[in-house]
Order: C-alpha cells, then sequence, then structure tokens
C-alpha cells in the first residue's frame, strides 16, 4: 500500500471530507551512478563545509533564505508548520471552470485523493456532481514546503489532483503577434487531409518509451560484449512544402489501409483569410 504524503480535508462549502494525497505517476527513467573513469570506483558526493573544512552530516544541515549577498534567514522545520495558511490541512474549493480553460502549459504534477472512510459518501457526491456538470474544482494546497495552486477531477472512481504553475511561473509570453506569412487555400487543405489521417481516439497503451529500450538494449549489449551498431540520423531536408505535404497524406494513408482503420473526421473552419506561423 503506497504511504500517502499529506492528509487533511476537502472544504466543498460547508462540506468536510477526510482525504489522503497519494503520487499517481512515477518516472521510470534508467539511472546512472557517476564513476571515476580510471578505475570506474562509483563517486561520493560530499556536503562540504568550506570555512570549517570538512564534510557536514545530514543532521547538521538547516535551510536558508539568501536575502543579501552571503546572508540568510536560517528556517527551521518548526518555522515551516507554523506558516499561517488554511491550505496546510484543507483543500478549500474555491471556483469550478471547464477544463478546456485550463492550458496544459499550467500543469504541474498529478496526485490522487482517497476519502478516509467517514468521509466517502461526500467523497462520492462531488464526484459525480463533477461528472454531472463536465466541471474541474480549483483550490489550494500546501505540500511539500510550498502553496500550489490546484485542480480537481474526476477519473476511474477517485479524485485526481493537479497542481498548477501560478502565472508568473509561465514563462510563455501572451499577445505575441503570429507573423503574417500567408498560406494558401490548397497548402491548408492538404494539411487537413494529412490531420484528418491521423486524427484517431487517444490510446495511451499504444504508445511506449522506445528511448528507455533502446537504451537498455545498449547497456545489455555492453554486458554481452557485443558491438553497437549506430543507426544514422536522417538527414535535413529543404523540400518544396506542397510536396512535402502530399508524401505524407500518402504515406498517412498506407498506414490507415495497413491497420483497417478509418480517419476520424473533424470540422475544418470556414470562410476568411488564413495565415499561420512558419
Amino acid at each position: 500500500m503506497p504511504r500517502s504524503i499529506w492528509n487533511g480535508l476537502i472544504s466543498f462549502g460547508m462540506v468536510s471530507i477526510p482525504v489522503k494525497l497519494f503520487t499517481a505517476t512515477e518516472s521510470k527513467d534508467v539511472s546512472f551512478h557517476l564513476l571515476h573513469e580510471e578505475c570506474s570506483s562509483r563517486l561520493k558526493q560530499q556536503r562540504w563545509c568550506p570555512v570549517c573544512e570538512r564534510e557536514v552530516e545530514w543532521g547538521e544541515i538547516v535551510r536558508g533564505y539568501e536575502y543579501a549577498k552571503d546572508q540568510h534567514v536560517v528556517m527551521s522545520e518548526d518555522d515551516f508548520e507554523k506558516l499561517p495558511l488554511p491550505s496546510k490541512r484543507t483543500i478549500e474549493l474555491t471556483a469550478f471552470v471547464e477544463a478546456r480553460e485550463i492550458d496544459p502549459v499550467f500543469y504541474e504534477k498529478s496526485y490522487y485523493l482517497e476519502a478516509d472512510e467517514i468521509g466517502t459518501k461526500p467523497f462520492a457526491l462531488l464526484m459525480k456532481a463533477l461528472i454531472e456538470k463536465n466541471l474541474t474544482a480549483i483550490a489550494k494546497i500546501a505540500v511539500r514546503n510550498k502553496e500550489r495552486l490546484c485542480a480537481l477531477r474526476p477519473l476511474d472512481g477517485t479524485l485526481i489532483l493537479e497542481t498548477l504553475y501560478y502565472p508568473d511561473e509561465i514563462r510563455v509570453q501572451k499577445g505575441t503577434e503570429l507573423p503574417e506569412i500567408e498560406v494558401s487555400e490548397r497548402e491548408l487543405s492538404m494539411a487537413f487531409t494529412l490531420i484528418d489521417l491521423l486524427s484517431e481516439p487517444f490510446d495511451p497503451d499504444k504508445y511506449r518509451d522506445d528511448y528507455r529500450e533502446a537504451l537498455m538494449a545498449v547497456i545489455q549489449a555492453k554486458l554481452e560484449g557485443q558491438e553497437i551498431v549506430e543507426v544514422p540520423a536522417a538527414p535535413a531536408k529543404v523540400t518544396d512544402l506542397m510536396a512535402a505535404l502530399k508524401a505524407s497524406v500518402e504515406a498517412a494513408k498506407k498506414r490507415r489501409e495497413d491497420e483497417g482503420a478509418e480517419p476520424v473526421r473533424r470540422l475544418r473552419p470556414s470562410g476568411g483569410r488564413r495565415a499561420a506561423a512558419g
């Protein structure tokens, strides 16, 4: 059974729902140790104090905020616990929005919530209401020494809590105008055809981490003393846009025929002069 990283309440008006928060995802990255090239020994990372000229143990370490050059305010665990934030123990639902109104650039990390036994009914009520109204709840939660904006939505019988970046954490500059580049009706029509041929319902099970699989294959080959054959990179080509579109459409049609699948038809915008970014 996974261990919860946060225990508290969902506040829904005057309704309080005791819940536990769990991480919903895990990284499958291949990890490596740092070795000394000369002897292949694993390196040790030391926490070195240049003033005392010695290694510092974890128990001697505190956190400090640098308010001026080499000047710090030291923060203890008690200081973090005493922060005057309701979100340390309560996820107060303050707004309900449509999911499409939240641009994906705001999403940070996914968690899932489980209700304590006494909160099962109001938890189910909240999920059903969100499903019926097709809405996402907005709230704040203080976890891991930071208060985060978050969005709650139902998924497969539970509530997913996704932490969101604040607007000042987003690097995308709003209001930037696209360059005026003329795109012909023929080119746009061909692009629509290609998109239609590649349109399909999202099925995450059909995707896999090819990089990780290739990396593990190389590691296994080195263990067995086999020679590693490098795959040549595809040469970059500057080609005629229309010719590239036509070739792409033909390739997509062939793939559809091989798979025996029908493309998902999308509604196409109509009317007016069109411009696109190159």
